[in-house]
């Protein structure tokens, strides 16, 4: 299976006065194409610092942070943003939404980054926010959606340029239990679906048994990789998933086409009323 992320000897130093603080501590790690990978540890362990070093919003105190073969940490800051534009998602446990915008716009933004035209954009969202659950709610603001909505328009965001890799900070931390079950349930759908990589963070274990595989971090240190499904495995459940999905598709379009025809024998009978009343 193809690498699409690798971490070697990564380090992160923080300077508090005369303290040095290792919070990332030397950690190595492989992570191949289309893998759901978990990141697992404590408030504290580190983890949400890889996660920042690995998605190149923070820097590496020494190492190397390979993703799709470059070593980000030597890129420069316009080269790491064009990167992330073309080649990353975000999914951030606080939604992280423009609050003058709406569903629409929100999930757009990646797209008009890539300058691409308004009515492909239009279009692309549109399609995301309606495979996301979230068709009615398009011109909706934040603040007129709930904690489970909002999170679904950020995932619609992340998902809609079709990145290579997603990252998810803790993506349901502040979601209750129900919703955040079908959060994760629609992420770990959507990204088999695109054979995309996905790095989450968590510190709950239950979320975790999403992951493909686990990476347990104390400390600042790697404690534990488990690998939970292999490539063949994982490729089998991306098979399915586009099949389940062309299966939902060509039931919503041909739920169409009789309503469609519905409506215009309906029409007909109308015009063929009127004609004889004419008569």
């Amino acid at each position: 299976m193809e690498k699409i992320i690798e971490l070697k000897n990564v380090k992160k130093i923080y300077h508090m006065g005369n303290e040095k603080i290792k919070a990332v501590n030397g950690v190595s790690f492989e992570i191949n194409k289309g893998e759901f990978c978990c990141l697992l540890g404590t408030s504290g362990s580190g983890k949400s610092t890889l996660l920042n070093l690995m998605a190149g919003i923070e820097k590496a105190s020494a190492g190397e942070i390979l993703l799709k073969g470059y070593d980000i940490r030597h890129m420069s800051e316009k080269n790491l943003a064009d990167f992330r534009q073309h080649y990353l998602g975000f999914v951030f446990q606080a939604y992280n939404l423009i609050g003058s915008m709406n569903a629409l716009e929100n999930v757009e933004m990646p797209l008009v980054f890539k300058r691409m035209d308004a009515k492909t954009r239009k279009r692309l969202a549109e399609q995301m926010l309606i495979q996301v659950g979230l068709g009615s709610r398009l011109t909706h603001k934040p603040k007129e959606m709930s904690g489970g909505q909002q999170q679904r328009v950020g995932i619609a965001r992340a998902f809609v340029a079709r990145p290579e890799i997603v990252f998810a900070d803790e993506p349901t931390g502040n979601l209750d239990t129900k919703t955040t079950m079908e959060v994760m349930e629609l992420i770990h759908a959507m990204a088999r679906r695109n054979r995309q990589t996905i790095v989450m963070v968590t510190h709950d274990p239950r979320l975790a048994s999403y992951g493909d595989k686990i990476i347990h971090i104390l400390d600042g240190s790697i404690q534990n990789v488990e690998v939970i499904k292999t490539a063949e495995q994982i490729e089998e459940e991306s098979k399915a998933e586009i099949e389940k999905f062309k299966k939902i598709q060509q039931e919503k379009k041909k739920a169409r086409s009789e309503k469609l025809a519905k409506l215009m024998g309906k029409k007909m009978e109308e015009i063929k009323d009127e004609a004889k009343e004419n008569n």
